[in-house]
């Protein structure tokens, strides 16, 4: 089967935050001391000029600008930032950009600058409204902050904001999560990510674990939240993304329609269809700051196995053909609505039979389904898609 260009979206990676939150397994290091702004930004813009040629004539359909806390750049930064995007890369006409900042004081005061860079969608990383458990999470924002984040983002011109929030933290009853829930859908947000905490290897929850909420618990804050965002008006439409007003994510539905991204920055990632070598490559750059800016200023540029080549360390893959049913699944499951069959053909090069025989065993266990010319999972099979994706893993 014939491989297509799928929708192509760019992830930027920002690695500085003002503090590592204790729960945080991304690539996310404490800026003890000024960011170096102007040199991340060139080296940005290095970066994307040596990819552009992964873009093979496509424009971004959406950005994505994560961390890390993106928030602490400036906003002329951001603007910088964009102006080199769209004149490398190009920008479709409906672009979505979306920024990921922190509700603290310091960077509410640049929302403003941000939405005139060009950002034009906010995704705002509250977590909880209780100032306890804020204090437990290692946040360094508070509840009050917290509201008026908002408050200044809609001043600032945000028409499409996304709410953050946890669920499942220490020592937490449901009345205090759903507590939470009400409080962010009193914001009226267009967007809610409410999502579980989960203790990650290499963190410092994972080395010293706080007590959290029984299964029952968990179980009940699960049912009792999905009922109290459906009752505002928030659809589900992916395991922990709920939105009204037509506003879903659309980079991150890129990333589960298995569409093609860009990844710059130190430590981010990409994945791109290569139409030539009728192929799909994945390709990340060098975790750490220092060794990212060190790799702007050196001439050894490296072809990796894909036989891209980039400055930035890092390296790329060539997904081996046994490995695309589990990649492909593994994203387009997590939608509620499933994915097109064609998506399995033209941006896996997958036909149906590939994910025999455990598509059949699956379905006869109530977990998926193929319905109207769409693979999905059923809603039993959401609540365990993890047993649903180890049937392909174990191939």
């Amino acid at each position: 089967m014939s491989l297509i260009l799928p929708p192509l979206s760019l992830y930027i990676h920002v690695p500085w935050c003002i503090r590592k939150c204790p729960y945080c397994d991304f690539n996310s290091h404490q800026a003890n001391d000024d960011i170096p702004e102007a040199e991340y930004v060139a080296a940005l813009r290095f970066d994307l000029e040596q990819d552009a040629l992964l873009a093979q004539g496509r424009k971004l359909t959406s950005i994505f600008f994560g961390g890390g806390t993106p928030s602490m750049l400036s906003a002329n930064a951001i603007a910088q930032i964009l102006k080199d995007a769209e004149a490398i890369i190009g920008f479709e006409p409906d672009i979505e950009i979306t920024l990921e900042a922190n509700p603290g004081t310091f960077e509410q005061e640049k929302f403003s600058g941000f939405r005139a860079a060009g950002v034009n969608r906010l995704s705002i990383g509250i977590q909880s409204f209780n100032n306890a458990q804020l204090k437990a999470l290692g946040r360094v924002h508070d509840g009050d902050e917290a509201l008026r984040a908002i408050v200044v983002a809609r001043r600032a011109g945000f028409d499409n904001i996304n709410v953050d929030l946890m669920h499942g933290l220490p020592e937490q009853s449901s009345d205090a999560a759903q507590s939470d829930l009400l409080q962010a859908i009193a914001l009226a947000p267009e967007h809610i990510s409410w999502y579980q905490l989960t203790i990650e290897q290499n963190t410092a929850f994972y080395s010293a674990p706080p007590l959290l909420p029984e299964e029952d618990v968990l179980a009940d804050i699960q049912d009792a939240g999905q009922a109290l965002l459906a009752q505002a008006g928030y659809v589900q439409y992916e395991i922990s993304a709920y939105a009204k007003s037509n506003k879903p994510a659309r980079h991150n539905i890129n990333y589960w329609q298995f569409g093609d991204y860009l990844g710059v920055g130190a430590g981010a990632h990409g994945k791109i269809t290569q139409l030539e070598q009728q192929r799909i490559i994945r390709l990340w750059k060098t975790r750490l700051p220092k060794h990212y800016l060190d790799n702007m200023q050196s001439d050894k540029i490296s072809t990796n196995l894909s036989g891209h080549q980039n400055v930035f360390g890092g390296g790329s893959d060539i997904l081996a053909p046994q490995s695309l049913p589990l990649e492909f699944l593994m994203n387009a499951l997590r939608l509620n609505s499933g994915a097109p069959t064609q998506f399995l053909a033209e941006r896996a090069g997958l036909l149906l039979p590939a994910l025999e025989p455990q598509w059949q065993d699956l379905t006869q266990k109530g977990l998926v389904e193929h319905v109207d010319g769409v693979l999905r999972t059923t809603a039993l099979g959401q609540r365990f898609l993890n047993r649903v994706l180890e049937a392909y893993a174990e191939v």
